[in-house]
C-alpha cells in the first residue's frame, strides 16, 4: 500500500533524478572506468620493472677483530720517549709545519736574503710602519759613544743619575732592587692582544725612554707594542711576518736598540735593522734552531742552539761561527749567562737536565759541565739570578730547582704544577731585580710568587682582567716594577707598581 509523500521528499527525489541525468550526460562514469584500467596498467609496469633488478650483493661483515683503545698506562707500557717530553706543539721536532691563516705579507720569509719592513709588515697601512721605525729611531738616537767606541743609552742613565741605582747602572744589565710584590697591579690600559695566536717568546726593549715589547708567536709574527701610544693610530701595535714558524728567541742590542735579531724554529736568524728597515739574514741552518741569547759581557756574539743539543756561536761582525759543539742529548730549551761571570753559562734541555758551563773550559771535542741538575721531565728554563748567586730551573715533573753555593752545589726542589698542555706555552720560571723571588705563571690565569728563602710560593698576584693562562713572562729590564706576562691567545699583560 502506497503512502502519500511530503513535499520534501517529492522535491529530493526529483533533484536526485535531475542529478542522475545530468552525470549520465556527462559521462562521468565512463571516464572513472577508463582512468582506474590506466592506473592498473601503469602499476603492473612498475612492479615488472622492479621484479627485473638485481638485488645488490651484501657485503659479508668484516672478520678482522675490533680493537679497543687504550692507555700506555693502563696497558702497563712506559710512555714513548718522542712524546714524553711535552707537547708536541711547543717541542717540535723540525719537521712540523705552522699554518698561519691570517698572514698576507708581501714577501715570503723562507726567501734566505733581506727582507723589507715594508713588504713583511701585517697592518695594512704603512704609515704606521714608518710610524715604528720614527719612534725606534728617535730613541735609539739618543745614545752616546763611550770612551771605548760602543754605545751608551744615555736616556737611561739620565734618568738614573740622581737616584741610589746609578752608581750599579751598566749597560746590558738589569737593575737590582728589591720590591713589593704585593704592590703590583693590572690596569685595563695596560692589556692588548699584540700578535694572533700563541706567544713563544716576549721582551722588553732596553730602555727607560720607551715603554715597549716586542712578541713572536707560532706563525713566524713579530709583534710590537708601544705602550706608551696605546692611545694612537692602530692601538701602538704593529704587527710583522719575517720568520715562517714559531719564535724561538728575540734579542735587542742594549747599546743600539735599532737593532733586533729573532730566530725561528725554520732555521733562519734575522737582524731587524730599523735604519736600514730590513730583516737581514744573518744565519740559516737546516736544523731547528730551538733558543737564543746574548752575554751581557759579549753583544758581539750570538748564542743559539740548533738541532739536538748543539750550541753555536756566533760572530755578529765577521759574520761567522766561533764555536760549535753538543752540550745535551736532546734539544736546548734556554741559554743565559751569569750577570757577574763572564765565563759562566747555563742550559736547560729536553733530556731532563739543565747544565752549567765555564766557557772557557767548553771545546768541541768534548766538553764537561760545571754542575749538572737533574730533573725527571723535560727543563724548559734555566736562569740566573740578578746577581748570578742562584739558578732556577723550571721542569715539566712539576718542580722548580734553586740551585745555589760556590759552585751551585746545593739544589733544592720546589713544587709547582707546570704541566700546561698542549694549547699553551709551557711555563718558566724568571726572575725579578732582586734574589729574593721568581715569578711563574699558573694554570689559574693568575702569577705565582715563589720565595727563596721560604723555598715555596708565598703569595699568587690575580686580576678579574686576566682571562687566559698568562704562560711566558719577562721583566723589564730597567723599570723595576713592571712585569709583562704573555699568553697562548696573543694577548699581553703589563704589571706595574701601584
Amino acid at each position: 500500500m502506497g503512502e502519500k509523500l511530503t513535499e520534501y521528499e517529492r522535491r529530493r527525489l526529483e533533484n536526485i533524478k535531475r542529478n542522475d541525468e545530468m552525470v549520465a550526460a556527462l559521462k562521468i562514469h565512463s571516464r572513472l572506468n577508463d582512468l582506474s584500467a590506466a592506473a592498473a596498467a601503469s602499476k603492473r609496469q612498475r612492479d615488472e620493472s622492479k621484479s627485473s633488478k638485481r638485488s645488490p650483493v651484501k657485503k659479508p661483515k668484516s672478520e678482522s677483530p675490533v680493537v679497543l683503545r687504550r692507555s700506555l698506562r693502563s696497558r702497563g707500557v712506559p710512555p714513548d720517549a718522542a712524546t714524553a717530553s711535552g707537547p708536541n706543539d711547543d717541542l717540535a721536532d723540525g719537521k712540523l709545519t705552522y699554518k698561519n691563516p691570517q698572514s698576507n705579507s708581501r714577501e715570503s720569509p723562507q726567501v734566505e736574503g733581506p727582507l723589507t719592513m715594508s713588504g713583511t709588515y701585517l697592518g695594512g697601512d704603512d704609515g704606521l710602519n714608518q710610524k715604528l721605525i720614527r719612534t725606534i729611531l728617535q730613541c735609539s738616537k739618543k745614545s752616546v759613544l763611550s770612551s771605548d767606541g760602543d754605545k751608551v743609552p744615555c736616556d737611561s742613565t739620565v734618568k738614573l743619575e740622581k737616584s741610589e741605582e746609578f752608581e750599579k747602572f751598566i749597560p746590558g744589565k738589569r737593575l737590582t732592587r728589591s720590591i713589593d710584590v704585593n704592590a703590583l697591579q693590572l690596569k685595563p690600559e695596560n692589556i692588548a692582544r699584540v700578535v694572533p695566536s700563541r706567544i713563544m717568546s716576549l721582551k722588553f726593549f732596553p730602555t727607560v725612554d720607551m715603554e715597549m715589547v716586542v712578541a713572536g708567536n707560532k706563525f713566524g709574527d713579530v709583534g710590537f707594542w708601544n705602550v706608551n701610544r696605546k692611545n694612537e693610530g692602530g692601538g701602538g701595535i704593529y704587527l710583522y711576518h719575517p720568520h715562517s714558524r714559531p719564535i724561538s728567541g728575540i734579542v735587542i742590542d742594549p747599546f743600539c736598540i735599532s737593532k733586533m735579531y729573532t730566530s725561528c724554529y725554520d732555521g733562519f736568524i734575522r737582524l731587524m735593522d730599523v735604519e736600514k728597515e730590513i730583516f737581514d739574514m744573518v744565519y740559516y741552518s737546516d736544523y731547528t734552531v730551538y733558543s737564543m741569547s746574548q752575554s751581557p759581557h759579549d753583544v758581539k756574539s750570538l748564542y743559539f742552539s740548533e738541532g739536538r743539543g748543539g750550541v753555536n756561536k756566533w760572530d755578529v761582525r765577521a759574520g761567522k761561527s766561533c764555536l760549535k759543539c753538543d752540550l745535551h742529548d736532546e734539544r736546548i730549551n734556554t741559554i743565559d749567562f751569569n750577570s757577574e761571570n763572564e765565563n759562566i753559562m747555563a742550559t736547560s734541555s729536553s733530556d731532563n737536565t739543565a747544565r752549567i758551563w765555564d766557557l772557557r773550559r767548553i771545546n768541541a771535542v768534548k766538553p764537561t759541565p760545571l754542575k749538572i741538575v737533574s730533573h725527571k721531565r723535560a727543563v724548559h728554563s734555566a736562569y740566573f739570578s740578578p746577581t748570578g748567586k742562584f739558578l732556577a730551573t723550571t721542569s715539566l715533573d712539576d718542580k722548580v730547582g734553586l740551585s745555589s753555593g760556590a759552585n751551585y752545589e746545593d739544589t733544592s726542589m720546589v713544587y709547582h704544577y707546570n704541566r700546561t698542555g698542549c694549547w699553551i706555552s709551557t711555563f718558566r720560571g724568571i726572575w725579578g731585580w732582586d734574589d729574593s723571588s721568581i715569578y711563574i705563571g699558573n694554570m689559574k690565569r693568575g702569577l705565582d710568587v715563589i720565595s727563596v728563602e721560604e723555598a715555596k710560593t708565598v703569595t699568587t698576584l690575580g686580576s678579574d682582567l686576566v682571562s687566559a693562562i698568562t704562560c711566558r713572562y719577562e721583566a723589564h729590564p730597567y723599570n723595576v716594577g713592571m712585569l709583562a706576562g704573555a699568553t697562548g691567545g696573543g694577548q699581553v699583560y703589563i704589571w706595574t707598581q701601584s
